[in-house]
């Protein structure tokens, strides 16, 4: 055999640099969930959520790679994908056949279809879609005993992520936007863009669904990707969207550090006593703001209430200054916190008077006012 043949034969397709980045993503974000996977034991497996759309169906297809076998014939994962059809098109049906056919051809396995009913009490249509579909995706995984569930959202959905909590007037965890892992899932490709999903569609030859709801105009997340940011990036010059993204990662170390500092305060403030779970008075007083603040949402948080808005945390504030009422301050999820007075119906001792009271919402919640 010549050397030239022998050359061509040897030679291998050139990678696609993006493809190249992709994989380093996905690498990354599996490193997240800790040791890995023991080349003796069976491979375990990783669940791509896959809508049809191109971000889902471009995740899938660089995960796809890491599913090969090595050299040696072990294989380092499973990958395979659960399609979730919320029924909210007409043809929801044919969408998420075609994304299962389309991820078969990928060499995934399994490859489920769930069907949901989206509809809650209380929720917008988003937030019911969204728990219908974490939902599916949770008895899925759980089903299959999968090690971890990939979700397809970029770097362009962080940026929108921010701007709705800029929109709010939320705090620091919210800014902090979407988690690159948050327990069993994992999101790899937030610092990739949106088209960048679409460019590795269009390598892998895959057909991508676009979901008309994302240019919806009544969808508040919809104007935002369809109009502010667009606008933001013509006023303000190219970038806007990678800005917002570094201040979600700067803001999400904020966070986690604060909270891990917060923690630790209510811990040391906590206690439970005849009336409910108290913080002392004192002690609380004489944190900064933001810790203050912070460990009234832990109190909370532990009777199973939601995270109180910027409002509620004031007013539960304000109860230390013992000025005019001592409460209940409803929280949200059901949890009132009320300052602690002589002459209420539960025994107390000098050293409570003043201290914040919390108490998962209840008859004899009104019962403590003075």
């Amino acid at each position: 055999m010549s050397g030239a043949a022998q050359g061509t034969r040897q030679r291998r397709p050139r990678l696609h640099p993006l493809v190249g980045t992709a994989r380093n993503h996905i690498k990354a974000s599996l490193e997240l969930l800790g040791d890995q996977p023991d080349p003796a034991a069976p491979a375990p497996l990783l669940l791509v959520a896959c809508s049809g759309g191109p971000d889902s169906l471009a995740l899938a297809a660089v995960a796809a790679y890491f599913a090969r076998p090595l050299r040696d014939g072990t294989q380092r994962w499973r990958v395979g994908a659960v399609v979730v059809d919320h029924g909210l098109q007409p043809n929801s049906a044919d969408v998420a056949r075609q994304a299962a056919d389309q991820l078969a051809g990928l060499g995934l396995d399994p490859v489920l279809v769930r069907q949901v009913q989206v509809g809650q009490p209380g929720l917008g249509p988003e937030a019911a879609a969204r728990t219908a579909r974490y939902a599916a995706l949770d008895q899925a995984a759980e089903e299959l005993s999968a090690t971890a569930v990939l979700l397809g959202h970029t770097l362009d959905d962080q940026a929108e992520q921010v701007l709705l909590g800029l929109g709010r007037g939320s705090g620091t965890r919210s800014l902090a936007g979407m988690p690159e892992r948050r327990g069993r899932y994992l999101r790899p490709f937030l610092g990739l863009r949106r088209q960048d999903t679409e460019e590795l569609c269009a390598l892998a030859g895959l057909e991508p669904w676009h979901d008309p709801t994302n240019r919806d105009p009544k969808f508040l997340r919809s104007r935002v990707r369809t109009e502010v940011l667009p606008f933001l990036e013509e006023q303000l010059g190219p970038g806007v969207a990678e800005a917002l993204w570094r201040t979600a990662r700067i803001l999400r170390a904020d966070a986690d550090y604060l909270e891990e500092l917060a923690g630790r305060e209510y811990l040391r403030l906590r206690s439970e006593t005849a009336s409910g779970l108290e913080l002392d008075r004192h002690a609380l007083a004489e944190l900064p703001a933001a810790m203050k603040h912070r460990v009234i949402a832990c109190a909370a948080a532990e009777l199973g209430g939601e995270n109180p808005s910027y409002e509620r945390l004031l007013a539960a504030e304000a109860l230390l200054q013992r000025k005019g009422s001592a409460g209940p301050v409803q929280l949200a999820g059901k949890v009132s916190v009320y300052r602690k007075v002589r002459g209420g119906p539960v025994a107390q001792d000098e050293r409570g008077y003043g201290n914040l009271v919390f108490r998962a919402t209840g008859p004899q919640a009104s019962d403590t006012t003075p």
